[in-house]
């Protein structure tokens, strides 16, 4: 997988409520763009060594995927 892509097919890991609170507030102020704004978020804390922030967007991340799927997931009836 190229370094560019991110892959979000795990499920993500929430430690708190306010990891879902964030991922909301991303989606409503950002829209499409959410996903990227995470990303940014994790790339930041990344470089600034804060291992603990890196970990918590990039699960972020995986939580707005989950929140804003593009096409139905799950078993359809």
């Amino acid at each position: 997988m190229p370094a560019t892509q991110t892959d979000h097919s795990f499920a993500p890991v929430l430690a708190d409520r306010g990891m879902v609170t964030d991922a909301l507030a991303l989606i409503e102020d950002h829209g499409a763009d959410a996903l990227a704004a995470a990303a940014l978020r994790a790339r930041s804390a990344r470089n600034q060594g804060n291992l603990l922030n890196f970990c918590r967007w990039r699960q972020i991340e995986r939580l707005i995927v989950q929140l804003e799927p593009e096409a139905p997931t799950g078993t359809i009836h």
